[in-house]
């Protein structure tokens, strides 16, 4: 077949004699059709006693070498007794199906329906991790054709920059999302299942927390001393008392107290134990208040109450202090990150609680770990509510002793 364009005409090509578009033909069909909006590849054909028209593409991000490949394809296809129009039809709703199917769309729709089941910080992780260690990789990949070795392959990138408990993190999300992809029919199974023991076991590191009297009441006393600023003082002397994670403590507002009651009481959105339910109070935290927290809070109020949040940023009033501010103001009482976190608050009040032969029941709903029954958890928060109110005051007065006795 004899062909008729060059390069240079197709770049040169212009509608002819003032018309408003021109047909530049190349042979077998083929020819561009040039116009004021640009040029554009066309092969005219019959089939089945009709005559019919398909697109190849635009120039110049179709090449006149490109699209006679594309020409010389389309015309193999209706030797062979196929519709070029059909299939190109078919490829694209084949390509749109896939692009549903996708990793992402799937882990994207997986994450807004449960989302709100989880606290913000957990949500924020969760789809951080995905765009970052999944679906650069993943995410266009049809998710009932994405193999074990693929979703292990991501794995072992995270795991070789030395993050091995996300790498084991994002295989339980990855986990989540084949299964409700198998819920809602569009995968088979889930291809995490096989990775179990691929990657070495995550020994997680329990956060550092003093245990024993004598650093206790070395504690207490710096904590006194603190030189920075008030709002952070505040901070870590009731984390000492209130038992709160970390990120529930500085998150918080003082529409959640209740100074007449002596109560703080946490939505379920702040909680990290949080799940899926229709009655929220089901994992709303409401924590007693000893006397020494509520002077405390009392003390802050002029301060920050014009502010929704307890403990108000140093820079910006309006949002929480930084999530490092506790930690830093440890290091610089001289406690360093192996002797006393924010987050071993927790785990020093548990350990002194539970010497002192307070109800180990009480103790973890204090804590408000996550309960694989919800209704039992919330029952036992309510009815440990007296128990817990005594046992934090005790605990309070257990502290003030010992600044007492350095006094």
């Amino acid at each position: 077949m004899k062909r008729h364009l060059t390069d240079t005409a197709v770049k040169n090509a212009k509608p002819k004699n003032g018309s408003t578009q021109t047909k530049f033909t190349d042979g077998g069909g083929l020819y561009l059709l040039v116009n004021k909006s640009g040029k554009y590849w066309r092969y005219n054909y019959r089939f089945n006693d009709k005559h019919k028209t398909l697109a190849l593409g635009v120039y110049p991000n179709v090449s006149l070498k490109e699209v006679r490949k594309k020409h010389e394809a389309a015309r193999d296809k209706v030797s062979e007794g196929l519709d070029p129009s059909i299939q190109k039809k078919i490829r694209k709703i084949s390509r749109k199906q896939s692009n549903d199917n996708s990793f992402e769309v799937i882990g994207r729709e997986w994450f807004e329906e449960f989302k709100d089941t989880w606290a913000d910080s957990h949500s924020k992780r969760l789809i951080a991790r995905l765009e970052n260690d999944v679906f650069p990789w993943l995410g266009s990949r049809p998710i009932d054709q994405i193999e074990p070795p693929e979703v292990l392959a991501v794995m072992r990138r995270i795991q070789d920059r030395g993050a091995l408990e996300s790498a084991h993190r994002v295989r339980h999300i990855c986990g989540q999302v084949f299964r409700y992809a198998i819920a809602t029919g569009r995968a088979k199974r889930d291809q995490t299942a096989d990775l179990k023991g691929a990657l070495p076991p995550y020994r997680k590191k329990h956060f550092a927390a003093i245990k024993k009297p004598d650093e206790l009441r070395d504690l207490v006393v710096a904590m006194e001393g603190f030189r920075g600023t008030f709002v952070v003082k505040c901070a870590i002397k009731l984390s000492l008392l209130v038992m709160l994670r970390p990120g529930e403590l500085r998150h918080g507002q003082w529409s959640e107290i209740d100074f007449k009651e002596a109560t703080w009481t946490i939505p379920a959105s702040r909680m990290k134990a949080r799940k899926a339910t229709k009655e929220e109070n089901l994992t709303t935290h409401v924590v007693p208040l000893s006397d020494q927290a509520l002077k405390i809070l009392e003390e802050l109020h002029p301060l920050t109450s014009r502010f929704p949040y307890i403990f108000t940023g140093a820079r910006n009033r309006n949002r929480p202090m930084s999530e490092n501010a506790v930690n830093a103001a440890l290091r610089s009482l001289g406690f360093s990150n192996e002797q006393m976190t924010a987050h071993g608050f927790r785990a020093t009040a548990s350990t002194f609680l539970n010497e002192m032969g307070f109800n180990p029941d009480a103790i973890e709903a204090q804590l408000a770990h996550k309960d694989k029954n919800e209704i039992r958890a919330a029952y036992n928060r309510a009815q440990y509510l007296d128990e817990r109110r005594e046992m934090l005051q005790t605990w309070a007065n257990y502290i003030d002793e010992m600044r007492l006795e350095e006094k």
